[in-house]
């Protein structure tokens, strides 16, 4: 079967719009590394941008299979399919795979112990399935989800959010560490200097200092977050389109109305909700794949394949 357009690995509009995020996690990036560095410059003599570049070149690491398989899928909490789980993966993944002639070993299958009906896609070929997705889902609507996945690594959605996320790492545990301090602080200071007026003052500064480093790393991670959750959104409905282009998206929409039947109606009703969201509601997906299928000739749908 020739690949038909579409189907190629290519950079799509949200692969671009992933750079945002990216951008604005970069500043506090160079800040804490720089954190770390300053101690390690004590012991060696290495300049901070060698050591920067050392950390964002660690970064290939992610894109790499076997890190993928034996590090990167253990830290999201996945791990290898059982013979069971490979059992019901590979039929639903193989049709995925012929469809867009890929071999086998091209992309690395994880399952993550969980009661969600979920899936996603990271780093450069990792797709990690939920346990829950396998034991619910029949093939068909397997094979929607993983096509659906499959179309976030064709269209290059997870690269740049893969690298930001790994940016984040210094400043996420700088934050964690001023928090901790800034609680450490305030119960000394309430603890043991209740008695001097001065010490209690200097311990409330202490806190409010620390408090206020901790916000500013944690300030850039916030709008990351914002952002990428923003570009995440248009993703996943290009990756539906992809899906359907394949063909699978008329079982992906069903999979879509299983969520719905199984969970309710994901839709967020504040703005704090909407921010948060990294997808857009399962029932606009479902309404979005349905006109999708309209539009296209009955027999341009192989989802039984």
């Amino acid at each position: 079967m020739r690949r038909q357009r579409g189907t190629r690995r290519h950079v799509e509009s949200s692969a671009i719009a992933s750079l945002a995020p990216l951008v604005a996690v970069v500043p506090v990036w160079l800040l804490a590394i720089a954190v770390f560095w300053l101690p390690v410059h004590l012991v060696w003599d290495v300049s901070y941008l060698w050591f920067a570049f050392a950390y964002l070149a660690a970064g290939v690491l992610l894109f790499l299979r076997p890190f993928q398989r034996y590090v990167l899928a253990p830290l999201l909490g996945a791990r290898r399919p059982t013979a069971e789980e490979h059992a019901l993966l590979q039929p639903a993944w193989r049709p995925v795979l012929q469809f867009n002639e890929l071999p086998p070993n091209r992309y690395v299958l994880a399952v993550l112990p969980s009661n969600e009906l979920n899936a996603f896609a990271c780093g450069g070929h990792l797709v990690v399935v939920t346990t829950f997705a396998l034991d619910t889902l029949p093939r068909d609507e397997l094979s929607g989800v993983l096509a659906h996945e499959l179309s976030h690594h064709l269209g290059l959605h997870v690269v740049a959010l893969t690298i930001s996320q790994w940016l984040s790492i210094p400043a996420l545990v700088l934050a964690r560490i001023g928090f901790f301090l800034q609680n450490v602080a305030s119960a000394a200071t309430s603890s043991f200097v209740q008695h001097s007026s001065s010490m209690t003052a200097l311990g409330r500064l202490v806190a409010a200092l620390l408090t206020a480093v901790s916000w500013v790393f944690l300030s850039g991670l916030i709008a990351s977050t914002v952002l990428s959750n923003a570009v995440g959104r248009n993703a996943e409905f290009q990756a539906d389109a992809r899906a359907v282009s394949m063909g699978f998206g008329r079982p992906l929409a069903m999979a879509l109305r299983r969520v719905l039947a199984e969970f309710g109606s994901d839709r967020p009703t504040t703005w704090r909700d909407k921010l948060a969201a990294s997808h857009p509601p399962a029932r606009t997906r479902v309404a979005r794949i349905d006109a999708q299928l309209r539009a296209r000739r009955p027999a341009g749908d192989v989802s039984s394949a």
